[in-house]
């Protein structure tokens, strides 16, 4: 009853709390927060400088004195200390309120992670100023925030691409059937790219610059046009600026190792998810989520290889923090465990 009391005042959220970004959703007001996932701090006395988009501009151009960070890695927490003070922020930036009324927070975790990972996340939260903290698993956020019928007695088959983990699953009845997750995401994507420079024209560029190459010509599918850019970056031998021009050929073929290991993720899934809920996706198929689906070509290379009807979410970006969100709904309705267990469409 207080809780319930509790609720009607205080500005409970779902956060994505993502290797690249985080997203909050506040109940009732919708997504209010799209931030990247970065911190600057202080060198010397571990100050925080600046977070969020901020703190990303200054990836690679920071003195000595400054290093920006990105505390989450592969979905899950890299440095606690900062990655508290980074919810910390984000919360005190949605929630105006202050006193006793502090949020209950619904935080979305990759379904691998292990159970110190999943303390850690919750300390994070409640040491942030969260009032109570929910985890719920990313793909089955994913998939409620897709209006995939995930309490129905059918497969949903969900494949989330975010910056730091890919994770694929089948979902029946409220719970996860079968799930797979790899550390192999936009990030390696990134890599990738950055690698291929080194390799091919002993150019060294940075994580913002292969990003923007990836989202600018990146592709994993042949296109109607190729195209080209210009990347600027460091000569390798000379320590000189450097110009090159690149295509989207040699893109799409620097990006092939880590989408193949998507589509093996994805394939695996398949492999083990039940005969009786197989037989739904052949005509259901699956639903892509996460800013990696994006990539060019990406739907229809998994359609290919899998020969399974593929669509992309209305709001692939979005789908785990509207998830996250879907759940503050129903939440005082829930027959919950303890404060910090991972939530279930079962405890209904």
């Amino acid at each position: 009853m207080f809780d319930y009391l509790f609720s009607l005042f205080s500005n409970d959220m779902g956060i994505d709390l993502g290797t690249a970004n985080t997203l909050v959703y506040v109940k009732n007001h919708g997504i209010v927060l799209r931030e990247p996932s970065v911190v600057a701090i202080d060198r010397g006395t571990r100050s925080v400088l600046a977070i969020g988009a901020d703190a990303k501009r200054m990836l690679g151009r920071t003195p000595d004195s400054i290093i920006a960070v990105r505390p989450m890695r592969n979905g899950v927490i890299a440095d606690f200390d900062v990655t508290r003070r980074m919810i910390k922020y984000f919360i005190e930036k949605v929630h105006n309120r202050r006193g006793l009324l502090h949020p209950r927070v619904v935080i979305g975790i990759p379904s691998g992670i292990t159970e110190v990972e999943r303390r850690a996340v919750q300390e994070s939260a409640e040491m942030a100023g969260a009032r109570e903290v929910y985890l719920i698993e990313e793909p089955m956020a994913a998939a409620i925030g897709a209006d995939l019928p995930v309490s129905e007695p059918q497969a949903s088959l969900i494949v989330d691409i975010g910056g730091g983990t890919t994770e694929a699953a089948v979902v029946s009845l409220g719970g996860l059937v079968v799930s797979k997750s790899i550390d192999v995401a936009g990030d390696e994507m990134d890599e990738a790219v950055m690698l291929h420079f080194r390799k091919k024209y002993n150019l060294i560029v940075g994580e913002t610059t292969a990003e923007d190459v990836k989202i600018q010509i990146g592709s994993v599918y042949p296109m109607k046009q190729e195209k080209t850019m210009a990347v600027k970056g460091r000569d390798q031998a000379t320590g000189l600026p450097k110009t090159v021009l690149i295509a989207s050929e040699e893109i799409r073929q620097a990006l092939m190792e880590p989408v193949q290991m998507i589509l093996d993720v994805i394939k695996n899934t398949l492999e083990e998810t039940p005969a009786e809920l197989a037989a739904d996706l052949v005509d259901r198929g699956m639903v892509l989520a996460g800013g990696g689906t994006l990539l060019r070509g990406l739907p229809d290379l998994i359609r290919q290889e899998t020969d399974l009807p593929v669509h992309r979410a209305a709001d692939p970006l979005s789908c785990v923090a509207i998830g996250t969100g879907k759940y503050l709904d129903v939440l005082d309705r829930l027959t919950h465990r303890r404060t910090g267990s991972v939530l279930s469409l079962r405890d209904r």
